[in-house]
């Protein structure tokens, strides 16, 4: 039998799963890292802690594959992106990550998106102008602590970083690399105007690579720690959010992808780059000849988590032995559409995509005496729902209407959202079997890299059966009369989402 594994290196863990061959998964391995974070939007990594962890999983998964048999044909990543690491001349970190969800660039990003030059940079990079960006990052560095920032050599992210670490090499998958705010989508290189904003060279930054480039000789030490052969081909692979259309087969415009874990996504790939002129969507290289044209999430599961705790009856669950989230649901479904002209924005965590504005702060409108905790519980589902649809309302406006549309995510659990999410998007929904669509889709590339199969569509074949929700169509009616409203309570909210924020840090 020979081998493959898929790793996901996330914001707070790293995941690697084996598969056979034929895709099938054998095994998981999973490890947790800190992330630091306080008031001020810091979001970061330990980067030392984050190679540790790939370095156990791949030890771990690998463990249970048995290479006197067989061969372990290759190592694949998903990643996340937006990440910025200063490193020293031998590429010592000078700092910790800041990931994606470092939101301390807020007002330099304001600033620039506000500015001529901020579109531009936007309608070149394909990247929305927000604190998420390194872009971004880096221009706050220079503002904050200019010092630090003339003093790195090299500017890194999770990815070069931990190539750098296993192979002795600094490059980056041109997926990563677009996500970045400075490469230029047309000429797939980094772009000159935005490193001059970021206040970087060229040289300081990693060689942008193919999604299905590899390295080969893996340095002693990350081979004794992992317990692989030196030989073994790693593929760079891409950043999460695109290997999950990969993982589900959306690979045309045809098919647009959503995602509902903590956070969410709406994406479609396309096989020529598509700008939105109202700076709504991303346009991210994923690969030659595809992108993918999106918007990204920052509230989703982790809002209904919190609706759970703050909502549902404790006592009702401590005396009935009835799970938190089972109840929500139940509650949830005995309140009609609409939960009696109560509306909620999602807003707990800022937002990206259609709004991307980090000051973003939640709120529910049309609350009376007459409603309950049921009718709130409720409003938060179809809150998330309408929000990503404003999302999926802006991709079918760029890129045209899609033939299906697939669902992903933990939310696939809840037999209530999944069919709120048909009702609310009026549209056929199709789940997928469950697994992990990110590290399937990363060793897909790897297939496709060490010359095992031609086409990255060959991941149909490893999909498995889909179940389908239909929109309800007198419910959906009434969603189409409430997704409206939604959508002017946050343009009426957006003026002084900036004030609040600034009140709340001020207090706390």
């Amino acid at each position: 039998m020979n081998y493959y594994i898929g790793v996901d290196v996330g914001t707070t863990s790293t995941k690697a799963v084996l598969y056979d061959d034929q895709a099938h998964v054998l095994t998981t391995s999973k490890q947790g890292y800190t992330l630091y974070r306080d008031p001020s939007g810091m979001a970061e990594q330990d980067p030392d802690q984050l190679v540790a962890a790939v370095e156990k999983v791949i030890h771990d998964a690998a463990a249970q594959a048995d290479l006197k048999q067989g061969q372990l044909l290759a190592v694949s990543f998903s990643s996340a992106n937006q990440s910025v690491i200063l490193l020293d001349q031998d590429f010592h970190p000078q700092s910790r990550v800041m990931t994606w969800a470092d939101t301390r660039a807020r007002k330099v990003a304001a600033k620039l998106k506000s500015s001529a030059q901020g579109k531009q940079i936007y309608l070149k990079t394909g990247t929305p102008i927000h604190p998420m960006s390194p872009l971004t990052k880096l221009m706050w560095l220079h503002e904050t602590d200019a010092d630090k920032l003339e003093q790195a050599a090299y500017i890194g992210d999770i990815k070069s970083y931990l190539f750098y670490r296993l192979f002795g090499v600094f490059k980056v998958d041109i997926s990563i690399a677009s996500c970045t705010g400075m490469m230029n989508i047309n000429s797939a290189d980094w772009d000159p105007e935005a490193l001059q904003l970021a206040h970087v060279q060229a040289s300081q930054l990693p060689k942008i690579v193919a999604g299905t480039h590899q390295e080969v000789g893996l340095r002693h030490q990350a081979q004794v720690k992992m317990g692989i052969p030196a030989d073994t081909p790693f593929v760079y692979g891409a950043f999460d959010g695109a290997l999950s259309n990969l993982g589900v087969g959306a690979l045309s415009q045809d098919t647009v992808a959503i995602t509902i874990g903590t956070s969410a996504a709406v994406r479609v790939v396309t096989d020529h780059p598509v700008i939105d002129p109202q700076q709504r969507l991303f346009c991210y290289a994923v690969d030659n000849g595809l992108w993918v044209i999106g918007g990204p999430l920052n509230n989703g599961g982790d809002v209904f988590q919190w609706a759970v705790e703050h909502l549902v009856d404790a006592s009702a669950v401590k005396n009935e032995g009835i799970d938190a989230y089972a109840l929500a649901n139940e509650v949830i479904a005995n309140v009609p559409a609409g939960s009696y002209g109560l509306i909620f924005n999602p807003y707990l965590g800022g937002e990206r995509a259609p709004l991307w504005n980090a000051n973003a702060r939640g709120s529910f409108f049309g609350l009376s005496q007459l409603h309950t905790r049921a009718d709130m519980l409720r409003a938060v589902m179809e809150g998330i729902c309408m929000n990503i649809n404003s999302v999926f309302k802006a991709v079918r406006e760029l890129v045209g209407e899609p033939k299906s549309v697939t669902a992903t995510g933990g939310f696939a659990q809840s037999a209530v959202w999944k069919q709120m999410l048909a009702d609310v998007l009026n549209y056929p929904v199709e789940i997928p079997q469950s697994f992990e669509s990110g590290c399937l889709a990363a060793v897909v590339m790897a297939m496709k890299s060490i010359g095992q199969v031609k086409d990255l569509a060959i991941v149909d074949k490893f999909i498995g059966d889909k179940e389908t929700y239909q929109p309800d169509a007198a419910i959906a009616a009434v969603y189409q009369q409430y997704q409206p409203v939604f959508e002017q309570v946050v343009t009426l909210l957006s003026p002084l989402y900036g004030r609040i924020t600034d009140l709340q840090q001020a207090n706390s």
